[in-house]
């Protein structure tokens, strides 16, 4: 597939995800966005960092000095992390259920296809290495979420709990 195609999809899934952002409702992005934000800022760092040590490569660029992770970051990845919280974080085995089955969907069948188009590639990491990966910054949102998402709201609402 060509890379100007691969850009549409891209920009495209950035754009959805932002919209389905907007119907999480007021109340919810004042509570998850924090930790949502706070895991975007660590996968674009682990990004940076992974690229250098060749974990993977992202071959596919919205924008030629941009970073390619980057629409994945502040589209699908950002989206995806309130939504998880909004549903299943108070109940920390759903939680982690959700966790696993979004990380093992991305891992093989999304990043199959991804690979394919030739958008990224992993190098020298293995899929169930990148799922281990997902998984352990789920436990970091999690905790993020428990005890400084947490205070954050509360403080915001004017309560001290």
């Amino acid at each position: 597939m060509s890379q100007k195609r691969n850009k549409r999809y891209i920009l495209i899934l950035m754009l959805i995800s932002w919209a389905f952002l907007l119907l999480a409702g007021k109340e919810t992005l004042k509570r998850y966005l924090p930790a949502s934000m706070f895991m975007s800022l660590l996968v674009y760092s682990e990004n940076v960092l992974a690229e250098k040590i060749k974990w993977w490569t992202i071959k596919t660029r919205l924008f030629p000095n941009v970073n390619g992770i980057m629409p994945f970051v502040i589209g699908v990845f950002l989206t995806g992390s309130v939504w998880i919280l909004k549903y299943s974080y108070k109940n920390i085995y759903l939680y982690v259920f959700v966790n696993i089955l979004v990380d093992s969907f991305f891992t093989y069948p999304f990043y199959s296809l991804f690979k394919k188009f030739g958008v990224w590639k992993l190098t020298h990491l293995k899929q169930y290495q990148l799922s281990a990966l997902f998984f352990i910054k789920s436990l970091l949102m999690y905790a993020f979420q428990k005890y400084i998402g947490d205070w954050l709201y509360s403080k915001s609402n004017g309560s001290l709990s």
